[in-house]
């Protein structure tokens, strides 16, 4: 593993993300780039959840030879989804207010990047026929990719991290105040 991988995926590790936020390392996709690294994320707003409000999916791809689509040689790719309130799921500015939770989880969190790229996606649902019963729900999808200028991304895992809270509806952390390191939590088979 090149030396500058090693020290990007330390770098992502070093990162203590909120107590809600637990997370793992998870498979990487491997024919995306010679070089890959993956973090999965569950957001868990009260303490006895059984379910996780908002999960997320944070890949980094290293590619020594860069990639012109990239503008460099490492990539972040990410995948969030939140459930959301039915109410909230049909305004019509969601997505694009979606879209900002990354940008600005980057921007506060100073964390330089190039290239981003993504979609936000609404999802409702509502039961018919022998299913009217069942609430309606939404959820959220966001799909976001960036080019990160500094080789510590410990900034960029953070703003993930933001980014996966907000999206899950917690309230930012007061500047000044930091994240206690989080358990890991045992999933429900």
């Amino acid at each position: 593993m090149p030396a500058v991988f090693e020290r990007a995926v330390e770098s992502l590790h070093s990162a203590q993300f909120r107590s809600e936020v637990h997370l793992e390392e998870t498979a990487a996709p491997k024919r995306l780039a010679p070089h890959t690294h993956a973090l999965s994320a569950d957001v868990f707003v009260e303490d006895d959840d059984d379910e996780a409000t908002a999960t997320g999916r944070l890949v980094l791809l290293y590619d020594p030879a860069g990639q012109e689509a990239w503008h460099g040689e490492f990539r972040l790719v990410t995948y969030l989804r939140a459930s959301l309130e039915p109410e909230m799921g049909s305004d019509p500015l969601l997505l694009a207010v979606g879209w900002t939770w990354m940008i600005d989880a980057l921007a506060a969190r100073l964390a330089p990047y190039t290239a981003a790229s993504g979609t936000v996606t609404r999802v409702a649902s509502e039961g018919f026929g022998g299913m009217a019963g069942e609430l309606a729900s939404a959820e959220i999808e966001i799909r976001a990719s960036w080019t990160p200028l500094d080789p510590d991304l410990t900034p960029h895992a953070l703003a993930w991290g933001d980014a996966l809270s907000t999206a899950a509806g917690l309230v930012p952390l007061p500047a000044g105040v930091v994240a206690i390191p989080q358990t890991r939590r045992r999933r429900s088979p």
